[in-house]
């Protein structure tokens, strides 16, 4: 099986698909070890039964340049499963996303197929075909790659085409491109990929409001974030996150109060990453005040109100089962929690086409015009 390794070669295949209505796209990546994906197999393939490409990334001296192109070009869509990771490793490499994009995971979704369905059931709804599986987990960083992962890696391209065909037809007949050009709009837009150091925090679990806490959270993840960026590790390799948790909790301010902690390994506290974690906490007990962070707090709702969260989830079900699209598209536990708590929830159901799905209802059924009633023995959700 061919496998392009230089620049020529991947002009030329990618020419050869500049008349295409559309090109299916997969990666294969590793970051286990490391912060950024590393790109270790590059597949596509064209609308018509071309046999697909499979491209070697890590082939000395090959630029991806002509491949970063044709995801550049608007007259062709780019088809991907689960588009979200690989869309970072092309903006990691050429700071651009694609243009056109049509997700095929998200695409199941607004077709009722279920919540963020899988590749191997994807293919299985949509084409009847199975698709084997057995070498997704295998190291593509290796080479030689084995006849067996290339035949697997280039199956994800061309079993896509059927795949994509068959959720246009669908998503065409129902009217909903719209749907489908909200979600991408998010996929594509290049803050979805950036990463800002000082909002780091916000992906730990944090229970404490206290603003001394949150302050020295905040420059201390900023701190791991950064140098995970700079070695190129994953930041788990810098510190764990219940040791930034505990460090945050603690605010040691010299290397003997830190090398007290239970949870600093031993020896950390006198090493290079010690001496900086001290410089983050000062640095964060120094913050200014409208510079610290806050956790935001939902109005309190009355101990007559405390099912509205439940009434919520299950007003989405029915909305969700009403227009035939996965529940989870339109909202999630947090955003049912904030559509609860807050007047104006600032939150995606309350925006295009969620809010004409369920958003608006919510907000109707927080009203008190709207509740749900056992119809016929079916639920429903009536005015009145």
């Amino acid at each position: 099986m061919n496998l392009i390794s230089t620049t020529a070669d991947l002009a030329d295949a990618c020419a050869r698909l500049a008349s295409h209505p559309f090109v299916t796209v997969d990666t294969e990546f590793m970051r286990e070890s490391t912060y950024w994906p590393k790109l270790c197999l590059l597949q596509f393939a064209g609308s018509d039964e071309d046999g697909g490409h499979l491209v070697d990334p890590l082939a000395p001296g090959l630029d991806l340049a002509p491949f970063i192109a044709l995801l550049d070009r608007p007259d062709i869509v780019k088809v991907f499963h689960a588009a979200r990771q690989d869309i970072e490793i092309f903006f990691n490499l050429s700071g651009r996303t694609p243009r056109n994009l049509f997700d095929t995971q998200v695409a199941g979704m607004v077709c009722g197929l279920g919540e963020s369905i899988s590749y191997e059931n994807l293919i299985r709804e949509t084409t009847g075909h199975a698709v084997d599986k057995s070498s997704r987990f295998t190291d593509w960083s290796r080479r030689p790659l084995s006849e067996k992962q290339l035949v697997y890696a280039l199956g994800d391209v061309t079993h896509l085409r059927d795949a994509y065909r068959w959720l246009a037809a669908k998503i065409g007949a129902r009217g909903r491109a719209d749907w489908i050009a909200e979600e991408m709009a998010v996929l594509t837009d290049p803050a979805t990929y950036g990463v800002a150091p000082d909002e780091a925090w916000r992906r730990l679990k944090v229970r404490s409001g206290s603003k001394k806490f949150l302050a020295v959270l905040k420059t201390l993840a900023a701190w791991r974030e950064r140098e995970a960026q700079t070695r190129d590790v994953p930041r788990q390799r810098i510190l764990k996150d219940d040791a930034l948790l505990d460090v945050a909790s603690n605010a040691p301010r010299t290397v003997a109060e830190l090398d007290g902690l239970r949870s600093m390994p031993r020896g950390f506290a006198q090493s290079r990453s010690g001496a900086a974690i001290i410089e983050a906490v000062n640095a964060g007990l120094a913050l200014p005040a409208e510079q610290t962070p806050q956790l935001e707090r939902g109005e309190r709702l009355p101990e007559t109100e405390s099912s509205l969260v439940d009434a919520l989830k299950l007003l989405l079900k029915l909305k969700a089962d009403e227009a035939e699209v996965a529940p989870r598209l339109i909202a999630n536990a947090s955003d049912i929690d904030r559509i609860a708590a807050f007047a104006e929830p600032d939150v995606a159901a309350m925006q295009g086409w969620r809010r004409d799905v369920f958003g608006a209802a919510a907000m109707e059924m927080k009203a008190g015009k709207l509740a749900l009633k056992i119809v016929g023995g079916r639920l429903k959700a009536e005015r009145g």
